[in-house]
């Protein structure tokens, strides 16, 4: 019998994403818990405030769901996926890639929360989310080195032994990159639609990657990711009924983090998340040249936002940014595909 688990995945988180729109949505709405918009981001997207914000929750709930929904099938049927969460090691990166996307969410859901309910429109300190992320990261990558992860593929040199010598530096690399990458995730959540759909494409290719590795575990966390996406796409699409706020895009950016620690091979993210990439360089270039100048370097950062300013459409912008993404996934899967 063939193994359904992916499609069920996708197709639950999907279903489950989509739906909870008509629950959460008028309970947000209810709630008051509407979406600030600040005086320095684009004028015209002052007709947003008061747009629903927290959204994320649908999508985390979607990826639950399914994922549960998905397990009970695979059990039941004793399919691949079931068989792999026997395997100590494949049971670990799972389990612990998605309590680290959840912590990340709980962070946000906390910045969210004293953004719109304690009317603070800066949330957490600095300080206070980077220690709160790193301490995330941190378990995270202790978890994956107790449960044998020894090594990580780098194309053109194989897989690297991270336990012994040189190779120790990969550990606080990892860190500052899990920690990056959540928040680079975080940035593009910018217009409307951008932030799910470039996820979505990137968990697209995490799942081809993890189908042709043979890895069904992170092949059906990526389905989950990308059928939340596009549930949460009919709802966040231009004009956006909802915001997914940092409570989603935190998940988002822990669980692409997680896909790539999943198959073994983080710096394949650097090329499938290169419109994250760009989104926080951007940022870093424009403070360190206005520190320097005194002068923008951008219209306005991060970088999507430069683009509205020059006359940019959000859809254009959420059109072209995907297909870089895709570019990127496809530079990102080459050497899968022939096995450099």
């Amino acid at each position: 019998m063939k193994d359904f688990s992916a499609i069920i995945a996708a197709f639950a988180a999907f279903a489950v994403t989509a739906l909870l729109g008509y629950i959460v949505i008028p309970y947000l709405r209810k709630l008051k818990f509407g979406q600030t918009i600040l005086d320095i981001g684009p004028k015209w997207h002052k007709e947003k405030q008061g747009t629903p914000t927290m959204g994320g929750i649908m999508t985390i709930l979607g990826v639950l769901v399914a994922l549960a929904l998905t397990f009970s099938f695979s059990a039941a049927f004793d399919g691949n996926f079931f068989k792999e969460l026997k395997n100590p090691t494949r049971l670990s990166s799972f389990v612990a890639g998605l309590v680290m996307a959840l912590g990340m969410a709980l962070i946000g859901f906390i910045d969210d929360y004293i953004k719109v309910v304690k009317k603070r429109n800066l949330g957490l300190t600095a300080r206070q989310k980077t220690f709160l992320q790193l301490l995330v990261s941190a378990a995270y990558l202790a978890t994956l080195g107790l449960s044998g992860m020894h090594t990580t593929y780098i194309p053109f040199v194989g897989h690297i032994n991270i336990v012994n010598g040189i190779g120790l530096i990969f550990w606080p690399i990892a860190l500052m990159f899990i920690y990056g990458f959540t928040n680079a995730v975080n940035l593009t959540d910018g217009v409307d639609g951008l932030a799910s759909s470039v996820t979505l494409v990137v968990a697209c290719a995490f799942m081809l990657a993890a189908g042709l590795l043979g890895n069904n575990t992170i092949n059906v966390l990526a389905a989950a990711l990308a059928g939340g996406c596009v549930g949460f796409l009919i709802w966040n699409s231009k004009p956006a009924k909802v915001f997914m706020g940092d409570t989603g895009s935190m998940f988002l950016g822990g669980m692409v983090v997680a896909l790539s620690f999943g198959i073994g091979a983080p710096i394949l993210l650097l090329f499938a998340g290169c419109v994250y990439f760009m989104e926080a360089i951007s940022v870093m270039l424009q403070v360190t040249y206005y520190k320097l100048t005194k002068k923008r370097l951008f219209k306005m950062s991060p970088i999507h936002h430069h683009f509205e300013m020059c006359g940019w459409s959000e859809d254009k912008i959420v059109f072209v940014f995907s297909v870089i993404a895709f570019v990127g996934c496809f530079i990102a899967l080459m050497p899968i595909l022939f096995n450099w």
